[in-house]
């Protein structure tokens, strides 16, 4: 048997071979990890398939690669690569086939023609060294020009820092945010610190940052390592909704962590304390530790709640005069804790509002912005999520915007973090800020709003706090209510209207303890049993496609699928992928994408997974135009563009272009966990009742799901599933010291 060397090992180990091309073709590429099939000519008329670990290669650059050959069961012969040296193309016509390709943003096929023609096989030279000279070519500008030398040094730069990343089992798509930080300087700063990769806007994992850090041969008990543990120990317990931890937590787990003694973790600390890169306090006698940014934000919280809270108004002359004529111009009558609301929104400098489904909470607010607008009070409205703010312009008939659009986030150029332009120093404009469905504002976005909101104005804030907490640190509006520090009105009463939907009184029951009435089938609220995943996802199919549309007029686009869980069979992962192809399958027509576990698709409904402040975004009548795409937003994907390596998607009155690379921040939204639909409200919801993580199965996130539905809400799976969340009534205790801060309990 040829190569067998009669060892327990079996096949010799094959010999490293080089090859050396010029790249002809781009098979797939992975902007995720950098993987890529290619071909390769490499003389003589012959092509090879090459495999492997080759970021962002571009038709017509040259490679020398070396590795190894093998054979795969349906691709047939390929070359494995283990290592790469890029070899910048040299002809002209090799020059003209890489341009061609659009790797260079600004540079098609016809502008790549003259500028190769003009400058031969000096093109790429003077691309970087002289991109002025670009406007020498009939058709360029010198603005085009010095555009175009930008981003031929920035996709040089990228490419080697993403195969030093790739040697080092970094991802590639940190590669990108890292270089748009650092630089040229980036792996030297590397070498120096390999923890910078820990810092702020990277958000690397640290467990691959850590065997980077050990590869480079830093100890175990490197001061550095500690430190950097020590900090990401504290930032990874934010995506818990941790404010902070407490001192004897944080030093056990960060030696587990780090495998080192708890010695060194406490002189860590100490570093970092001295440093002010931590903060250490003391809340009801228990001693804890920030990061500064929790520290200050929990802080500024609770002088400025407290001080608006202090502030009052004198009450208009004519106050009950006004109040019986918003009613009688509504057509309502208020209840007594309604009015209460709409009189001391008239008088407060901080009002909290806070109910469940069907206590009046929308009519609330059409009263107060009636009042305040007959006060001659210029308003502001604004809500967590965008579809939370279309909302809320849907029923006050006012302009809503988000919050993070109110304040105008942008991103910093210099240090890649978010920032808001409005603030102390340049507040809203306004005389009153009222922030609906503040269950989802979490303690870092309040600290902004609180910033921007102008001393001696108004602040009325609305939500439902046994709605699932913030996906950032902290429980604000529940910390604010449960203080029992700040002036709060609570609605009770559920009216007559609201009485006859069983979403309404379904939702009230389960957070009560009480199981929902699953047994009627005469009104907006339906159960429907089925006893394994592959009926459950068959009755999903169905509904969506053809039983609502059909049979109730509901269109598939109205209809939003829900899931406590991503795994599984009923998870939202397979969800999507079932529901993607029912209603919107591949066609020759439809251009589609494959990325990481999903193929995107012309026509796919799409939702953002983290806020991105630098996405430009248009409207569709060329109104306006903008930055900032976020957590939540949802769109269509209207077109998918090979030549540009972008993707266009309609997010309802706006379109915004995504590069191939900003995929990742992408997921399919037929389905969406509980936790993502928050702030949101769907015409027409599915839930499916089936197996899971305790920690997922629980009360609140059945409420909150109940609470999504407008007109129509059906449950699928099992009784039992919908029993265990009742009872599991169980919340993650979130370390956060804002309620103790407003009750004077430091110390």
């Amino acid at each position: 048997m040829p190569g067998w060397n009669g060892s327990e090992t079996g096949f010799m180990e094959q010999e490293m071979e080089i090859l050396q091309g010029t790249i002809s073709a781009v098979v797939y590429q992975n902007y995720e990890n950098g993987y890529a099939v290619l071909r390769l000519s490499v003389g003589g008329g012959q092509a090879v398939t090459v495999v492997g670990t080759i970021p962002l290669p571009a038709v017509g650059e040259r490679l020398m690669v070396t590795g190894k050959w093998s054979n795969h069961a349906s691709y047939g012969r390929q070359f494995e690569a283990e290592f790469l040296e890029r070899l910048m193309p040299q002809t002209a016509m090799e020059i003209l086939s890489y341009l061609s390709s659009r790797v260079i943003k600004g540079i098609g096929p016809r502008s790549a023609a003259r500028i190769v023609e003009h400058f031969g096989e000096q093109t790429l030279l003077i691309m970087e060294r002289e991109p002025e000279r670009l406007a020498e070519v009939s058709g360029i500008s010198e603005k085009r020009a010095r555009a175009i030398g930008e981003e031929f040094k920035l996709q040089v730069g990228m490419r080697q820092l993403m195969e030093f990343f790739a040697l080092h089992h970094l991802p590639a798509e940190l590669a990108v945010r890292t270089y748009k930080i650092y630089g040229d300087s980036t792996i030297e700063l590397l070498y120096d610190d390999p923890y910078l990769l820990m810092d702020e806007g990277l958000e690397a994992p640290f467990g691959a940052v850590d065997r980077f850090a050990i590869e480079l041969g830093v100890a175990a008990d490197d001061p550095r390592r500690v430190e950097a543990g020590i900090l990401f120990e504290l930032a990874y317990n934010l995506n818990a909704g941790h404010s902070f931890l407490p001192e004897d937590k944080l030093i056990p787990a960060t030696a587990q962590l780090l495998s080192v003694e708890a010695e060194a973790v406490q002189q860590g600390m100490t570093r970092l304390l001295e440093g002010e890169r931590l903060v250490r306090d003391t809340l009801a006698g228990i001693t804890v530790i920030y990061l500064p940014q929790l520290y200050e934000a929990e802080t500024y919280c609770t002088e400025t709640l407290l001080q608006f809270a202090k502030n009052s108004f004198p009450e208009p002359k004519n106050l009950e005069k006004l109040i019986r004529n918003i009613s009688k111009n509504g057509g309502i009558e208020y209840s007594a804790q309604q009015e209460q609301a709409i009189r001391e929104a008239a008088t407060s400098g901080l009002l909290l509002i806070t109910g469940g489904p069907g206590t009046g909470k929308t009519t609330i607010l059409n009263g107060i912005l009636e009042l305040l607008g007959q006060m001659q009070l210029r308003c502001l409205l604004a809500a967590p999520t965008g579809r939370a703010a279309k909302r809320l312009t849907e029923v006050t008939g006012e302009d809503a915007s988000t919050i993070h659009r109110l304040l105008e986030a942008g991103i910093d150029q210099n240090t890649g973090k978010m920032v808001f332009v409005r603030d102390e120093d340049n507040p809203l404009k306004c005389d009153a800020v009222i922030v609906d469905e503040m269950s989802m504002v979490d303690v870092q976005l309040l600290h902004a709003l609180l910033q921007a909101v102008p001393h001696g104005k108004r602040l009325i804030l609305v939500g439902d706090p046994d709605q699932l907490p913030p996906v950032g640190p902290g429980f604000p509006f529940s910390d604010m209510l449960r203080s029992g520090q700040l002036p709060s009105v609570r609605l009770t009463e559920i009216f007559r209207q609201a009485q006859e939907s069983l979403i309404v009184m379904n939702a009230h029951r389960v957070n009560r303890g009480e199981m929902p009435d699953l047994k009627n089938v005469k009104s907006d609220f339906f159960f429907m049993r089925r006893q394994n995943e592959e009926a459950v996802t068959q009755l999903i199919r169905d509904l969506c496609t053809t039983r609502l549309p059909k049979n109730m007029g509901i269109p598939a686009d109205q209809i939003q699928v829900l899931s406590p869980t991503r795994k599984g069979g009923v998870g939202t992962v397979a969800l999507n992928q079932m529901l993607q192809g029912a209603l919107n399958a591949p066609s020759p027509d439809k251009k589609e994408r494959p990325f990481g576990d999903y193929i995107f698709r012309e026509g796919d409904r799409v939702m953002q997974i983290r806020n991105n402040y630098d996405i430009m975004w248009k409207r569709i009548d060329g109104s306006e135009v903008g930055t900032g795409i976020f957590n939540g937003d949802v769109g269509i994907i209207r077109e998918i563009d090979f030549g540009t390596e972008t993707m266009t998607i309609r997010f309802d009155d706006r379109e915004a272009d995504y590069d191939f690379t900003q995929l990742n921040e992408l997921e399919p939204a037929y389905a969406m966990t509980v936790h993502k639909s928050q702030g949101s409200e769907y015409r027409a919801v599915i839930l499916t009742a089936w197996n899971g993580s305790p920690y997922l199965l629980s009360r609140s996130i059945l409420y909150t799901a109940i609470t999504r539905a407008r007109e129509l809400l059906i449950i699928v799976g099992r009784e039992e599933t919908v029993g265990v969340m009742v009872e599991n009534a169980k919340k993650n205790r979130r370390y956060t010291g804002l309620k103790l801060r407003l009750q004077g309990k430091v110390g």
